[in-house]
């Protein structure tokens, strides 16, 4: 039997918000499944509905088969790890871990988790990747057989957030047990995921692979969530040798070809935008005549905004741009290539 963890359950709450979530996740494929989505799409609902701290108006949730309807989080053993942590102030680090653990479990994981020096310190004496250690233990020393992690770096500032993102994904994977984490940040799906599910208005939208999910959106509003920077209206106005002809505004762009009917949208990663300052001359296919708008620097990369007689956003390396010398109203080209663009249907 394929272990996996199923959820179809719906829940209206006093808002009027309504969460309807129809998933199937391969927890034996997937270590570290991250449920993403923008915030007040239903993440944090979704999860406590998983761990049964709250419950389903109807449906089910099961997981490896196991019925979970009616059972009380204890039962269902999965542990919940909150975005504060929750660390009980009064005591110790160890007697944070030793609170339900079984005998011995809890000094293994003082000792697997480094915080031997630690043992004997209270909550309030911890940095907050310590903190976050400590409730990641804690939540293990039970030995649950899911994880379930409410965004468990937000409560970090953003050079410690990004430092601990692989540290948090070395050690869910270190731990056997298959995790949940919920996030709204691109960059921390993709370093701690291997499957995501985005949830867009209390709908689960999409469901696998990670990076299939990223490359392949599968409609618009997923599409955004995901951060690809150029959803463009197009129409299908040419099929020939494998290759379909889009018309995005005043432009032709093509593409593989696919069963899509119009209208549809060509989605463009940003970075697979190439810029050269040659305009004519290049057998590349989609080559386009565009003016640089702006130019943004971001750390090692460059944002650059152009006008293509649509807008169009290219990331490339800040080298690159400098090299380039770019400045808003340069012309220029912008190169894609054919297998860049994915279709989704309008």
């Amino acid at each position: 039997m394929t272990a996996e963890l199923i959820c179809r359950c719906r829940r209206r709450l006093a808002s009027g918000f309504e969460l309807n979530a129809d998933f199937r996740i391969p927890v034996d494929q997937s270590p570290v499944t991250v449920l993403f989505g923008p915030s007040g799409s239903g993440k944090t609902t979704l999860l406590r509905l998983i761990a049964g701290l709250d419950r389903a108006d109807s449906g089910e949730i099961s997981l490896n088969g196991r019925d979970w309807a009616g059972l009380s989080p204890q039962e269902r053993r999965a542990a919940f790890l909150f975005q504060d942590y929750a660390l009980f102030p009064h005591l110790s680090v160890a007697r944070n871990i030793a609170y339900a653990a079984r005998p011995g479990r809890a000094a293994e994981l003082i000792k697997a988790f480094g915080l031997s020096d630690l043992s004997d310190r209270r909550p309030n004496r911890l940095s907050g990747g310590q903190q976050q250690r400590v409730a990641l233990a804690r939540a293990l020393a039970a030995d649950p057989a899911l994880l379930l992690l409410d965004e468990p770096l937000s409560a970090l500032d953003a050079p410690t957030r990004t430092k601990l993102r692989y540290e948090l994904r070395r050690r869910l994977l270190d731990s056997g047990v298959p995790a949940i984490v919920v996030t709204h940040d691109r960059m921390e799906a993709v370093a701690l995921g291997d499957w995501i599910a985005v949830i867009v208005d209390g709908q689960v939208r999409q469901v696998g692979p990670i990076q299939e999910v990223s490359r392949r959106p599968a409609d618009a509003q997923v599409a955004a969530s995901l951060g690809v920077e150029n959803v463009l209206p197009a129409t299908i106005v040419g099929r020939e040798g494998g290759l379909m002809t889009l018309q995005v505004g005043p432009v032709q762009l093509q593409c593989v070809d696919t069963e899509a009917v119009s209208p549809v949208y060509a989605c463009i990663h940003a970075e697979d935008v190439a810029l050269t300052p040659e305009p004519h001359g290049s057998s590349a296919r989609n080559r386009i005549a565009a003016h640089v708008v702006s130019v943004t620097i971001e750390g090692p990369l460059a944002r650059v905004e152009l006008d293509c007689g649509f807008p169009i956003v290219a990331l490339i390396t800040a080298q690159s741009a400098a090299e380039l010398g770019l400045r808003a109203g340069d012309a220029l080209s912008a190169v894609i290539k054919a297998t860049a663009v994915h279709l989704i249907g309008g």
